[in-house]
This record gives structure tokens, sequence and C-alpha cells, in this order.
């Protein structure tokens, strides 16, 4: 008898009248006289099958030992439920307890569980409605993220999670190391230099868009970066595209797609689970989804920004000033309060930017962008490459960094260069402003962040 899940049953994929195998876990459990009703669910959804025993079956006893958590398996009769509730329920002709969950011990019960609370036990929190609900919107957008792009005529690539080279200039590599904790020579090492896990598979990315036209990069990333905050962690997932003979407004219209794409797909594959957080995290979630999903995003100019939040009657913590990167507080304020929907600042300051950003021609900008988006603040970063050498190689001295450790790199700039831009996209982020989740701990199934390492 094939093994059918509950969500084949319950969008009445299933015959009525047909023997099923259902495999789960026990969500609650209620005894009647002679009967015995269960609600299993199997994490292919959101909503549980209601299971009746009763006591009429061999295997009675095992339903007893049923309790919340234990993982069942049963065969029965699919029928329609005279209940109300559901549509369709099993009458179950065998039962078994494959792997008992003791009541008094068992930590998650049919109550609301903070989020603090489950972070402590993250390897149970997915058995929850709201972390099922997570997990598997996390898998469908993934999906609809490589979908997006091989449609487009993206290859998929992949970069080393091992590397040399500090994409982004700032010190907050993890180091991987062989020599013992004592110390030892950096030549005794296992590759004789110092090494560490990426930040970014962007520069590795534009050797290879030099070559094949246009990729794309959907990998983990780590940040040694002690910052606690809600929006940040050690280890994280990034999705970097990148394209060659292509400008600024190329790359800023390649991410509006994406996240249109994205949001698009999550309200018409997901919405089920999308509901519960639009009823019990963010109310008014659908709206807000649908008015990205279905607008053209607003661009302006980093100093029109700056202007716009000095010139506005908001109270800022940190005073806006040209020459500063945007905080949180005046990201969130652009995209919800003034434009009410996702904004691209662009051309920033070039002295508050990485080497690899293009110079304008006033000198003093970057051809880079960010888009904000509501509830995250920056949820793509980006830009135009720089692919003039003799301007690359001056940044890299302005910046101090050492030429010849990125002699592959300026390789790409000597042979057969062209113009060509891409951009970051946090996946993490991406699901937090997806749910309305305010912590990035919550859409990632096992978090890193400063001393929190379980698991």
């Amino acid at each position: 008898m094939p093994k059918v899940s509950i969500v084949d049953i319950l969008a009445a994929k299933v015959p009525e009248n047909s023997e099923a195998l259902v495999e789960g876990w026990v969500r609650t459990r209620r005894d009647a006289k002679g009967f015995s009703f269960l609600e299993i669910n199997d994490g292919s959804c959101l909503a549980n099958l209601q299971v009746v025993a009763g006591e009429e079956i061999a295997a009675y006893d095992e339903v007893k030992n049923a309790h919340t958590g234990a993982a069942v398996s049963l065969r029965g009769l699919v029928t329609a439920s005279p209940g109300g509730g559901q549509k369709w329920e099993v009458r179950a002709a065998e039962f078994k307890v494959v792997g008992p969950a003791a009541p008094e011990a068992y930590p998650l019960q049919k109550k609301r569980h903070s989020d603090e609370f489950l972070r402590e036990i993250a390897h149970l929190r997915a058995r929850t409605n709201k972390f099922g609900a997570m997990f598997r919107l996390r898998s469908r957008c993934a999906w609809a993220t490589h979908d997006f792009f091989r449609a487009r005529g993206f290859f998929q690539v992949h970069t080393p999670v091992i590397t040399g080279s500090d994409c982004e200039g700032a010190g907050e590599l993890f180091r991987v190391t062989t020599l013992p904790a004592g110390g030892g020579k950096i030549e005794d090492d296992f590759f004789g230099r110092e090494a560490g896990l990426t930040v970014s598979g962007q520069l590795e990315g534009e050797l290879l868009a030099l070559a094949l036209g246009k990729i794309y990069v959907f990998g983990p990333a780590f940040r040694a970066e002690n910052s606690n905050t809600p929006r940040h962690a050690a280890e994280f997932w990034m999705i970097e595209p990148e394209m060659a003979f292509a400008d600024l407004r190329d790359d800023m219209d390649l991410a509006e797609a994406l996240i249109k794409h994205v949001v698009s797909f999550a309200l018409d594959e997901a919405r089920e689970d999308l509901a519960l957080f639009d009823r019990f995290v963010e109310p008014g979630l659908f709206a807000r989804l649908e008015n990205m999903a279905g607008q053209a995003y607003a661009r302006l100019p980093y100093a029109e920004a700056v202007d716009l939040l000095k010139t506005s009657k908001k109270k800022f913590e940190f005073k806006p000033e040209y020459g500063m990167d945007l905080q949180t507080e005046h990201e969130r304020f652009l995209c919800e309060e003034h434009f009410k929907k996702p904004v691209f600042v662009h051309d920033y300051p070039a002295a508050i930017k990485p080497f690899y950003m293009r110079l304008s021609d006033d000198g003093r900008t970057a051809a880079a962008m960010d888009l904000l988006a509501p509830k995250v603040g920056e949820l793509v970063g980006g830009s135009q490459r720089e692919e003039r050498l003799d301007v690359l190689e001056k940044r890299m001295d302005e910046t101090g960094m050492n030429k010849e450790n990125y002699e592959w790199y300026l390789d790409s700039r000597r042979f057969g260069t062209a113009p060509h831009a891409g951009f970051g996209l946090g996946f993490e982020r991406l699901l937090m402003m997806l749910t309305g989740a305010s912590n990035i701990r919550d859409v990632i199934p096992f978090p890193r962040t400063p001393k929190n390492l379980e698991f």
C-alpha cells in the first residue's frame, strides 16, 4: 500500500473510501468512550489530519500510548468527516507507535510558545505550526529563486566556501586553520597561507560572469561580526547574480524583478502558510506583499535621500548627514513611511563603498545601489563593478589592499574586460520581509550568532 501525504488527503487527491498508509507525529489525542480522536501532522502542510481509532482495532492499546509528539504509522480508510473543521478524516484499521514521546518530558504542548523559548529548543521547533510554515516557505522560496534565474538564462555556479580573499575588505573573516591551538608558522598551515570562510562569492562570481555571461551564486556566507542584533547572523545564505555587459540600471531592474517573482510565488504557492503569519505575526501581511508584487519601486540618488531625511519632521536617533551610511531607522522611514513601498537608493559616496564598485564620472560617487524594503530596511546591495584596470588598481591602493593577493581578479580586467554588474540578496532578510518575522534567528533552522553554536 503506498504511503500518502496529509496534504494530498486534505486536497482530495486520494479517492474517498480508499485505503491509505499515513505516517507522522501526534499533535493531540482526545479519548472518548470506545474510540479516540487524534490529530496527526506529517510536515507536508499546516493542517492536521483527524484520525479516528476505535477500540475494535487490534492495536487500540497502541493508540492509548500515542501521546503528543509521538511518531506513528497507521493504515485506514479515507472518508468524509461528519464533524466540523475538516472535510476528510481517516478511520484507522491498523495503528503503531513508531517512536514514543513521554508526555511529562515532551516540551511542546497544545499552546502558544514564545519565540524565545522555541529558540532554546531549536531542534524541536520545526514541529510547531509557525516554524513548520516558516521552513516550508523557506524551501519554496529557494525553489522560486532557482526558477527565476533558470528562466532568464542564468547559470548557477559554485564558488569557494574556503577563501584566501576578503571580498568586503573589512577583516571579518572566520579563520580556517589546521595549526595547533598554541600557534605555529603560517607556511606549515594546510594551505600555507591565511584562509577564511567566505563572506561572499562575488569576486569569483565576476570571473565566471565574464566567461558565461550571466551567473548566480546561492550559497552560505559567514561573517565574524560580533553583533547580536535581530538582523545579523554569523552564518547566512546569499543570492548573488552577476551579469556581463550590464550597468547599474540593469542591476536594479533584475533585483526588482527577482523580489516580485519570489513574493508572487509565495502568495500563489504558499498562501496557507503565509496566512499563519498574517494572522499571528503581522496582521495586514497579505496587503503589504501584494503591494510589493504589484507596483514599481521608487528610485532616488543617495544625496536626495539624505536631503529628504534631513528635511523630514521625523526624529532620528542618528542624525542623517551626507557621507554616512544610512541607518536602519533611515532606511525604514524611506520605504515604510515616506514612499510606502520598496526604494532603491543609488549613487553613494565612493568613500563609504568597497573598492570594486565603479567610480562615477564625478569622481566622488560610486555606481552602487541598495534596495530598502519594509520590515527589514536594506534587503539588496549591489553595484556596477569597476571594469577599468587603472581605476581599480588606484582604488585598491587607496584602501591599502595587497594587490599581489588579487592578481587573479585583476586579470579579469587585463583580458577582455567588460562592464558588468551584480548584487547580493540576503536570503534570511528576504524571509523576514515575507513573513513579518522580526528576528533573523527565526527564519533559519539552526542560527549561529555570537556565543551561540548549538547542534
